[in-house]
């Protein structure tokens, strides 16, 4: 029994030997490289220029008051189409108190003047009646007293525009109705009823009441950066990729590029515009991002590969294409001619066939 034991003992430890060496052998062994493979297509390639910039109105008006005041109405919002002439907000003058003194005053002297012709002018009537006044006279007076007349009423106006911002015969002409001085789209209207606000002057820019664009003459506003922008030309047609309306295109022609640069951040750019065609089924809000692409060149029907699956060294340019059986897999390092890339594929002009089999990036496991 004890020598049964230590054969079957001794049959244990031979054996865990054996699959002990044969394990760490077959660790050992380097196992084959397995790649990913391509097959060379017939596709259209084109080269473009990537443009960065946002859309926005070509024209942005700031509707500003003639008068200083305080907003008592505002009769449009953000987002409303407005006509030009059409009223958007109302602005309650606040008197200067200097002038309206000096207007009280101007009133009350054309009273004075004005009680005073009234008694020359009956006085000289009766006696231009009586035949001791010359019609000279008479006709001399008369006019004094229709001055009178004049002034009496200018005064009254005046108290009235600085009181109100308007008098009776002016009142179409009011400044104290903010009117739109375009056809458009009010993109905002940053004050608020009880608002004071600041008219326009020599010396100040004014209180802006709203801002309101034709949102149906848009453009597009990019830069571009200095490498390229010999490689474009006004008149080329631009596609917008609007980002926020889920990579919505947009066509547009470029119609300036500015002849003096820019730096930014290390890097010298070119300001561009392009005009908007095409927006009719669209509502493009005004500072949507996008990006613009000009295609620079462009083949139709060419053979191409991933650019990845090309090997670069020098000038010189290569592709691993598969040989051998497939227990066997070989890839000969093919030299090849290139044409254009798009920065995804590129052409082949020779080397590789469109039934070659060509080594991708390895596999992993």
């Amino acid at each position: 029994m004890k020598n049964f034991l230590k054969i079957l003992l001794g049959v244990i430890i031979a054996a865990a030997v054996v699959f002990t060496f044969i394990f760490l052998w077959n660790k050992s062994k380097e196992k084959p490289i397995e790649y990913e493979t391509v097959n060379p297509e017939i596709r259209t390639i084109s080269k473009k220029i990537i443009l960065n910039g946002s859309v926005e109105p070509r024209d942005e008006v700031l509707i500003k008051p003639q008068v200083s005041g305080i907003i008592t109405e505002i009769y449009k919002k953000p987002g409303e189409e407005v006509r030009k002439g059409e009223i958007i907000a109302k602005v309650k003058v606040v008197p200067d108190i200097s002038q309206l003194n000096s207007a009280e005053s101007s009133l009350n002297l054309a009273e004075i003047n004005m009680e005073q012709m009234i008694k020359e002018y009956e006085r000289t009537s009766r006696l231009f009646e009586a035949g001791v006044l010359s019609k000279e006279t008479y006709e001399s007076t008369y006019t004094s007293y229709l001055k009178a007349i004049e002034e009496l009423n200018n005064a009254k106006e005046n108290i009235q525009i600085i009181k109100e911002g308007m008098s009776e015969s002016t009142a179409q002409y009011s400044n104290t109705q903010i009117k739109s001085t375009i056809s458009g789209m009010i993109l905002d209207v940053p004050v608020k009823v009880g608002n004071s606000v600041i008219q326009t002057n020599t010396f100040n820019d004014g209180t802006t009441i709203a801002t309101v664009a034709d949102m149906t003459d848009l453009i597009f506003n990019g830069k571009v950066d200095e490498t390229d922008v010999g490689k474009i030309a006004v008149g080329n047609n631009v596609n917008l990729i609007i980002g926020a309306m889920q990579n919505t295109n947009c066509p547009a022609v470029l119609e300036y590029i500015s002849p003096k640069s820019t730096v930014s951040n290390g890097a010298t750019t070119f300001e561009i515009k392009a005009a908007v065609t095409n927006t009719d089924s669209l509502f493009i809000r005004s500072g949507y991002s996008a990006n613009g692409e000009i295609i620079t060149t462009s083949k139709d029907s060419v053979l191409t590969v991933p650019e990845s699956v090309v090997d670069f060294s020098d000038d010189s340019f290569f592709v691993y294409v598969k040989s051998g059986s497939d227990t066997d897999t070989k890839y000969t390092k093919t030299p090849i001619e290139i044409g254009i890339s798009d920065g995804l594929y590129i052409e082949i002009l020779s080397g590789v066939t469109k039934d070659d089999i060509i080594r991708g990036k390895q596999k992993t496991k």
